[in-house]
């Protein structure tokens, strides 16, 4: 998606995982390669790439270094927080030479950057990725530092961990948590989920609330952040609404 937003001609992509899935009437022709942990090499050296698009945490590191050993040119973008964002769109344009579509997307960037920050931090929130098990993202990930950035007190439940911690029901309400975000993938929790969770973390002093997300907002970084910015300032500010009137 991000590299079309920065101007990539739709037949410029031979190659794809089967979640390139933006926008489908230009990725549909592309070939798919494997998953984010599964690459197949042999598909991608058969297509003879210019150019292969790698991510430091999706993507493993054997398959980078074959890839160079093989004399491929590789980008590897490496976001863990939204900040991260238009240094990487201006490194991808200066690579796939669509250098003013990425300084003009960058900036775009750093204007929605500037207007959701929100340094007071309130309801302290654990963004659930998993079901089984339950597993959270921490705020030194993109995704709960994509949070962070617009107000939500994202909780660190392991703070010498991965940033993937498992978490549990009781966990939770002991870290005092207040609102749960669930996300639609990697796991699309329903709204029956969400009850049980709520009901299973009951505390006396703590009233948890939960809202469904959308996962796409939350996890692609590039050119979808500005629009995942301004989605979840504005669920942010819905939330500090009806806390305000008791609703």
């Amino acid at each position: 998606m991000t590299a079309f937003d920065l101007g990539l001609e739709p037949k410029q992509l031979v190659g794809k995982t089967p979640w390139c899935i933006h926008p489908a009437e230009k990725v549909n022709h592309a070939m798919v390669v494997g998953g984010t942990k599964t690459p197949n090499l042999g598909k991608i050296m058969s297509l003879n790439p210019d150019i292969v698009l790698m991510d430091k945490e999706e993507n493993p590191k054997e398959v980078y270094d074959l890839l160079k050993q093989n004399d491929i040119h590789v980008f590897v973008s490496e976001v863990t927080c939204p900040t991260h964002v238009p240094e990487m769109l201006e490194s991808l344009g200066r690579e796939l030479n669509l250098i003013v579509q990425a300084e003009t997307l960058a900036q775009t960037c750093r204007s929605a950057l500037e207007r959701t920050l929100n340094a007071q931090k309130m309801w302290r929130t654990a963004p659930l990725i998993w079901h089984e098990p339950l597993m959270a993202v921490g705020p030194n990930r993109y995704s709960g530092a994509l949070l962070s950035h617009v107000g939500f007190e994202v909780i660190d439940f392991e703070p010498d961990g991965n940033g993937y911690p498992e978490v549990s029901p009781n966990l939770m309400a002991a870290k005092g948590i207040e609102l749960l975000l669930l996300t639609s993938e990697p796991h699309k929790f329903t709204m029956d989920e969400g009850e049980s969770l709520i009901e299973s973390m009951k505390h006396e002093n703590i009233i948890s609330h939960y809202r469904l997300i959308n996962g796409e907002d939350l996890t692609w970084f590039g050119s979808r952040t500005v629009e995942a910015l301004d989605n979840f300032s504005r669920l942010f500010q819905t939330l500090e609404m009806s806390n305000q009137t008791g609703r």
